[in-house]
């Protein structure tokens, strides 16, 4: 059976020819006809995979395969439009192991036999040898009559003269390419990445704090959302940690790339975060020593880090940004401002000196630290993302962990999203009037002299006794401002001062003095008549500890817990 594809007077091909071509084709091929796709051919391969199929049926009753897979409205519009169309790895149950194959249906014309010739009287009628027989498109137009098969597009039906006095019938031609192994391939892949980011997940949350320490002036709340499943997780992270003598760090970072080697970074790098806080340094200060270890740790990553100290005593929130996303505060009358200075370049490029920037945060105020995933996007300019977020913000007066999830609902944050997102968010609580002033803290300044310690000693009994608590504290506490006043005359300088504050949990002893040298614990000598103050310290306090003041000189400090009663 000849193609109809070229001039009348073109040779064509025959049936063994046709057979032959359509038999070395490695996949399966069938070819159908008219509007109820009554089959014309098929394959050996076609045969193979789906079974020998009759000629001349109904595509509906012939191939039910197709009919399975839903190919029968595609190969209307194929027939109907004559525009090829292609089914993309479909499903095909097998004997050993289910196939995968990308059907493709091509409009082809098909050309009718001529009319039979007439047979001598008690033979059968002749039928021509080339008749019903499927070629492949693109061949030239036979020289014999019979049924032809064309491909079919725009560019014109008819091709020969002998075909143009007979109608033709639009078929289709379809041909199936075995995928099974590109789809087994990236069923494999999709599987290793799966696990590689179920590892990395795995190891990005047991990195971060699996519970937040809670500050007895702040109420704190975080949230780690990893990317979707085509998204790699990413090197967010988020921790707080307590300073004593009520101070607070709080500490967001993002390290830049994906993966388990993100996540190994960013562990590294809370890990340094958590010892440099331990120093008690200034925020500026702790960044540049993480600008230096990120270098030593991966030169060929980066990452931002916004590092803050909540001092509640000062109603300041100081802090230093290393190319991070800006903290965003909500006043108590309800205005929202975010911090624009300082910040410098991401951690690990090295040659900047950090600086330090304060932001008031009194009692009655939100703040809210997060990593760009929550307001970059592709399409949108980031400053469109902080408005976003200033505006939710507003008229969030829920705690800490209400307004974590309403930030995520309003930047449209779901576990599709395409980028890792961390949010702390945290409030200092609005307290009575009868619980601030004198009822919360109070300050003796010392001039020096042999009575410092005398007053010192008075001055604490006195506003210890006020705050009505056991013997047992209020002598301890006693027995820390006069050490801590001795320790200041003998090794400090002017002016000292000392102050003395309680929390809901604590009372914090503390001496600032002009001189910058810090106390270290030693083991005192029988012999020596000095040295035993700060070890009566440690050994009476709960936690005790010295830092440098921005302004010079420094800080010696002592905690006491504050016993709650029975049901507290």
């Amino acid at each position: 059976m000849p193609l109809v594809n070229g001039p009348a007077t073109a040779p064509g091909l025959d049936t063994e020819t046709v057979h032959e071509l359509l038999g070395r084709v490695p996949a399966p091929v069938a070819v159908v006809q008219g509007p109820e796709h009554r089959v014309t051919y098929v394959n050996e391969a076609y045969a193979e995979v789906f079974g020998a199929r009759p000629t001349g049926a109904p595509a509906r009753e012939a191939l039910t395969e197709l009919v399975d897979l839903g190919l029968l409205p595609l190969m209307d519009q194929v027939r109907n439009s004559g525009t090829p169309r292609t089914l993309k790895t479909r499903r095909v149950p097998g004997p050993g192991r289910d196939g995968f194959y990308t059907f493709t249906c091509t409009p082809v014309e098909m050309a009718p036999a001529p009319p039979l010739a007439a047979a001598p009287a008690g033979e059968p009628p002749a039928v021509p040898p080339n008749a019903g027989v499927p070629t492949t498109p693109g061949a030239r137009t036979a020289t014999r009559a019979g049924t032809r098969l064309s491909a079919r597009g725009r560019s014109g039906r008819g091709r020969a003269g002998a075909s143009r006095s007979r109608p033709r019938s639009a078929g289709v031609l379809v041909f199936a390419a075995d995928v099974t192994d590109q789809v087994v391939s990236a069923e494999r892949l999709r599987e290793s990445e799966s696990r590689q980011r179920a590892a990395a997940v795995t190891l990005q949350r047991s990195l971060l704090p699996r519970e937040l320490e809670q500050p007895d002036d702040l109420r704190v709340a975080a949230v780690y959302q990893p990317g979707g499943t085509d998204a790699a997780v990413g090197g967010d992270w988020y921790d707080v940690i307590t300073l004593g003598a009520g101070r607070t760090a709080l500490v967001i970072g993002d390290v830049m790339g994906r993966g388990v080697r993100a996540a190994a970074v960013m562990g590294q790098l809370r890990t340094a975060v958590r010892a440099y806080a331990r120093l008690d340094l200034p925020p500026h200060e702790v960044l540049q020593f993480l600008d230096e270890l990120a270098s030593e740790i991966d030169p060929q990553q980066i990452a931002t880090c916004l590092y803050a100290v909540h001092d509640p005593h000062e109603d300041t929130i100081v802090y230093a940004s290393a190319g991070h996303i800006p903290i965003v505060v909500r006043r108590p009358d309800g205005r929202v401002e975010r911090a624009e200075e300082p910040t410098g370049p991401p951690l690990g490029t090295g040659g900047w000196l950090h600086t330090s920037g304060t932001l008031s945060f009194p009692p009655g105020s939100t703040a809210v630290l997060c990593t760009d995933g929550l307001v970059e996007r592709r399409d949108a300019d980031i400053e469109d993302g902080l408005n976003t977020l200033e505006d939710a913000l507003a008229g969030a007066v829920d705690s800490p962990r209400v307004v974590c999830d309403r930030m995520l609902r309003a930047m449209g944050i779901t576990e599709h999203h395409d980028d890792d997102v961390a949010v702390l968010v945290l409030t200092r609580p609005e307290r009575p009037p009868q619980e601030s002033g004198l009822a919360r803290g109070a300050v003796l300044d010392l001039h020096g002299g042999t009575e410092a310690a005398a007053r010192a000693r008075a001055f604490a009994d006195g506003v210890l006794a006020s705050w009505r608590f056991p013997d047992e504290l209020r002598e301890a506490g006693v027995l820390a401002a006069s050490e801590l006043v001795a320790n200041s005359l003998v090794h400090g300088r002017a002016p000292m001062r000392l102050r003395l504050r309680r929390t809901d949990r604590r009372l914090i002893v503390e001496v600032t003095d002009g001189d910058e040298h810090l106390p270290r614990l030693r083991r005192a000598r029988e012999a020596d008549e000095h040295g035993r103050g700060i070890s009566v310290i440690a050994s009476l306090a709960a936690d005790w500890g010295a830092r440098r003041l921005p302004e010079g000189g420094k800080s010696v400090w002592a905690e006491f817990v504050i016993e709650q009663p029975p049901g507290d």
